[in-house]
């Protein structure tokens, strides 16, 4: 665990923000690949292993996906998640406007034969350890800032070997590779994260920079925020004009990544002006509330979906509040393992009835008496009532203008047997 992140090797300390993981947790991709697998086969979700989409086909019926090995699968929507050249967002006919990279990076994991000089380069990159393997050999990870852009072929170990001297003086005697690879800033955005029943998520709808970390998160939150709207539509409990909230939604997300990371690349730029640049920046993010505002992007915690005008909860992800319930002690993001919303009311018990909404939406009665403090904003007047999305993010606060959570319950999670009254009669207050 960190209490740092980076803009541009600037590092943002995040050990003051409000939340209750104010760190950064850094795993490997395999680390998060590996847990990831392991909840959804919990969940029982098939997995076809080894087999690519070549084509599909939509109707107002559904989406025929046609896979290797003669397989047609029938699905009523299609989640492209195929990465930065998705065939699904290309055969959808989506497009993918942005900029082409500036810089290239070759990336490693290299057993070297002697001890390399360990950490972060000046102009990006650098060289970490890793771990070593069964024959006593220790592996090293390798991030190298390459002299070009353009290429016409995947790196070899003669490649990096080449990058080596020209960055150290020396190989190190760099032998074994498991891997190697290249990334680079291309900052690309689907026009549209959804064209009839096809939809995009993670790589498929974004690429950019890989500064401060923010892809992984970025896509799993496009994942969230798709998911429980899907499955609404799927169950029938929602009209699929729902999902169109997924775009208005995450794609500003995504567009503030793509912008934040350009300007990261900048600072980076080993030249005389950007290095300047650089400084001033260094500067200002020494100040509290630039350095906050910063810190709270990369890591995405300033995410505020626009729901409307209201009370400043609206549309940002819930605190994780340590509530007192009639069960005992909860936190709130307990409340959300079952990918439930929640109606949590934090007045009088017995002023809300959602047994129309039943068992779809949880009604919560709990006590808190602390302060109400967001990223970014610091403390908001505290709510007597909030309707939680299975996303975290708050749809409805009982302190807005509509005292009531029933059209923001049928708007959310779907038609009902009736409203959701104040169950004292039109007088009570939410």
């Amino acid at each position: 665990m960190h209490p740092t992140v980076g803009y541009g090797q600037i590092l943002l300390d995040v050990s003051d923000l409000p939340t209750r993981h104010n760190y950064l947790l850094a795993l490997w991709q395999k680390d998060f690949e590996r847990i990831m697998a392991d909840w959804v086969a919990e969940l029982g979700v098939p997995i076809l292993r080894g087999r690519e989409v070549e084509g599909f086909t939509q109707d107002d019926r559904g989406v025929v996906v046609d896979v290797t090995d003669g397989m047609s699968l029938r699905a009523d929507y299609l989640v492209g998640c195929d990465g930065g050249r998705s065939l699904i967002r290309r055969t959808a006919g989506i497009g993918f406007p942005g900029v082409d990279a500036s810089v290239s990076f070759m990336i490693a994991e290299v057993v070297m034969a002697e001890e390399p000089t360990v950490g972060v380069r000046p102009e990006g990159g650098g060289i970490g350890p890793i771990d070593r393997d069964g024959g006593g050999r220790s592996y090293y990870r390798v991030v190298l800032r390459e002299d070009r852009v353009d290429h016409e072929s995947e790196p070899t170990l003669d490649d990096l070997c080449r990058a080596l001297v020209a960055a150290y003086g020396t190989d190190f005697g760099a032998h074994s590779p498991r891997w190697i690879s290249r990334f680079d800033d291309t900052s690309r955005q689907a026009a549209s994260y959804r064209s009839g029943r096809v939809l995009l998520a993670g790589d498929a709808a974004h690429v950019h920079g890989p500064f401060g970390g923010q892809g992984l998160n970025t896509g799993v939150q496009d994942a969230v925020n798709l998911g429980w709207k899907l499955a609404q539509v799927v169950h029938g409990h929602s009209p699929d004009t729902i999902l169109d909230t997924y775009h208005a939604e995450r794609h500003p997300v995504a567009a503030r990544v793509l912008r934040n990371t350009m300007a990261q690349a900048a600072l980076n730029n080993p030249d005389e002006r950007h290095l300047a640049l650089r400084d001033t920046v260094t500067e200002l993010l020494q100040m509290d509330e630039p350095r906050r505002r910063i810190a709270a992007e990369i890591t995405g915690l300033d995410i505020n979906y626009d729901l409307g005008g209201g009370h400043p909860l609206l549309g940002r992800r819930m605190p994780d509040l340590d509530l007192l319930t009639t069960d005992g002690p909860m936190r709130v993001f307990e409340l959300l393992h079952e990918a439930r919303p929640v109606l949590l009311d934090l007045g009088e018990p017995g002023r809300f009835d959602v047994s129309p909404w039943t068992p779809r939406v949880r009604l919560v009665e709990a006590q808190f008496t602390g302060r109400w403090e967001l990223p970014v904003l610091g403390e908001v007047p505290a709510p007597s009532a909030v309707a939680i999305r299975p996303d975290g993010h708050v749809a409805w606060v009982g302190d807005a203008p509509d005292p009531e959570p029933a059209r923001a319950l049928r708007a959310w999670f779907g038609s009902s047997r009736g409203t959701a009254r104040p169950a004292g009669g039109a007088g009570a207050n939410g």
